[in-house]
């Protein structure tokens, strides 16, 4: 039987069930949006230790890593020995009852398992089976397993990032690992929608390769439309000018004028109105030739000025314009605070980060924190 919850009621996907065989990120990432979401989440683990998540950093609460606690929020955890007949059988008990099943696992175990995406689609005729790896499902590396760095790397992603006299750059952040959780959720709510008119489930596949391969699809089409080959600008754009951080006073900005009504409005708040036309910078494609010129004349005037001060002219007259924040500069920021990201942990003295997204102008809530290794075999009577 699916258990229930008093208070995920007003929940899209309450009375979801989703079987999560996931590990460390990706595969994690996308149980806990559908957690969140109000699926019911049974994140299946090994005995051993369990996700290995658990053990990825410091000790920061019941034993376990941070990160653990952020990606796996919501989820109920029951661990199981798939390698035994035992641990089989119960997870076919609970698949008997299961909507959605998430992996991230190694290529090739489910397969070792027999519980692999075209077997147990066949046995279970609703099962939406969602299946993520990191080099794709098919081709010559579809068995290689992979990590966000590389799979960066792989990808060419890392070549774009940085400025022209940089090494390849990582993205700081975990776009490949958490840019293809959300395309499996978005995978698995199609099929959800499919099988709502067909009665029949299937298997959606999803990679950090293909994800990666999509964030950089400007970068792709350029080339092999136009030949041009990727120049990485830092902050900057390929393709805008000015559109990229200057250094004021005391700290660095951003200023984006994507179009020439923008840059006339930046030329006439510096005082510089004999800009708008001057034909080296009078459109866009002219300052993209002579980007170097107008950038030996618009840094001096920026360096002048504290960065609050150009702010407050910028945004006055309709530039579009940032300060580049630090990461608790921008958790002060009013804006931040008041978009109430940070989502309270029932029973926990912690708040975690929420979904991006609300319904009716409401955020979903963080219903439980993550679970311990193991802490609702009882609950389903394994």
């Amino acid at each position: 039987m699916k258990t229930d919850s008093s208070n995920d009621h007003h929940l899209p996907l309450k009375g979801l069930r989703v079987l999560e065989l996931g590990q460390v990120l990706s595969g994690p990432f996308a149980g806990a949006i559908l957690s969140d979401l109000g699926a019911e989440v049974l994140k299946i683990e090994k005995c051993d230790g369990g996700d290995d998540a658990r053990h990825m950093g410091p000790a920061f609460h019941n034993g376990d890593a941070l990160n653990f606690h952020l990606f796996n929020r919501g989820k109920k955890s029951i661990a199981l020995d798939l390698k035994s007949p035992t641990g089989l059988a119960a997870l076919h008990a609970l698949l008997a009852d299961t909507d959605i099943l998430i992996h991230n696992l190694r290529p090739g175990v489910t397969q070792s398992m027999g519980i692999d995406g075209q077997t147990l689609c066949a046995r279970y005729a609703r099962l939406i089976y969602c299946e993520i790896s990191a080099f794709g499902h098919q081709g010559p590396m579809q068995m290689r397993p992979g990590y966000e760095p590389l799979i960066q790397a792989f990808s060419g992603l890392s070549s774009t990032n940085g400025g022209p006299d940089d090494p390849p750059i990582r993205i700081g952040a975990s776009v490949c690992d958490q840019g293809t959780g959300m395309w499996a959720v978005i995978g698995v709510l199609s099929m959800l929608e499919k099988r709502r008119h067909t009665h029949q489930g299937g298997i959606v596949n999803a990679s950090l390769l293909e994800t990666a391969l999509v964030w950089n699809g400007q970068k792709s089409e350029a080339f092999l439309n136009q030949q041009q080959l990727p120049v990485r600008h830092a902050s900057g754009h390929p393709n805008f000018v000015p559109y990229e951080a200057f250094e004021a006073l005391d700290g660095p900005l951003l200023i984006c004028c994507g179009n020439d009504r923008l840059f006339a409005k930046l030329s006439t708040v510096l005082g510089q109105e004999q800009w708008i036309n001057d034909p080296r910078f009078n459109t866009n494609r002219q300052r993209l030739i002579h980007k170097s010129a107008l950038l030996k004349e618009l840094c001096p005037l920026l360096l002048a000025q504290k960065r609050d001060h150009w702010v407050e002219v910028f945004e006055g007259a309709g530039v579009p314009c940032s300060p580049i924040f630090t990461v608790p500069q921008a958790l002060e920021n009013p804006q931040v605070q008041a978009l109430a990201l940070r989502r309270s942990v029932p029973g926990e003295d912690f708040e975690l980060t929420g979904l991006p997204l609300s319904f009716d102008g409401v955020r979903p809530p963080i219903l439980r924190g993550a679970p311990k290794l193991g802490e609702h075999n009882c609950d389903f009577k394994l």
